[in-house]
């Protein structure tokens, strides 16, 4: 074997040729596609952890506006409750305040009943005294006599009462 340096030149030429043909047409787009995806995994990576991180931050403001919320049932359960028992104890105050009131309109109304009942049997009794009173006697009896005996037997008939 014979080496000749003008076959080994040509070779070595053609292999840097045939490497910067490669390197320019082949390699270059390659590495060109490879930092791109790359670049396009890394991006991808980053958009998936910030999404993650505003995921998080999300379920973290939806759990606290979820325990506000409950609060606040909570707490308009409470006032509901409250409001409730204060209208039942106003209800049965003023029940009780109204029979009150009737309770003692109705006593009122029967003294004032009892006192006309005996005013007017006081006034029949006088009536009745002084016609029995004209018969038996049988003369006439002067008006302002009569009015004595009217208001004397009355007396009479309070006090017996």
């Amino acid at each position: 074997m014979s080496f000749t340096w003008g076959t080994m030149l040509f070779q070595v030429v053609a292999i840097l040729i045939l490497m910067f043909l490669l390197k320019r047409y082949a390699l270059g787009p390659v590495m060109k596609v490879m930092n791109e995806r790359s670049e396009h995994i890394e991006q991808q990576i980053t958009t998936a952890e910030q999404n993650r991180a505003e995921a998080e931050k999300l379920v973290a403001e939806q759990k606290e506006a979820l325990s506000q919320a409950r609060q606040e049932a909570k707490d308009l359960l409470e006032r509901a409750r409250a409001q409730k028992e204060r209208e039942a104890e106003e209800i049965i105050r003023d029940a009780r305040e109204r029979a009150e009131r009737l309770i003692s309109e109705a006593k009122s109304e029967i003294i004032s009943e009892k006192e006309q009942a005996i005013q007017e049997l006081r006034d029949e009794v006088g009536t009745l005294s002084v016609m029995l009173a004209s018969k038996m006697i049988e003369k006439e009896i002067k008006a302002k006599d009569q009015s004595a005996l009217v208001k004397k037997y009355l007396n009479q008939v309070g006090e017996l009462q």
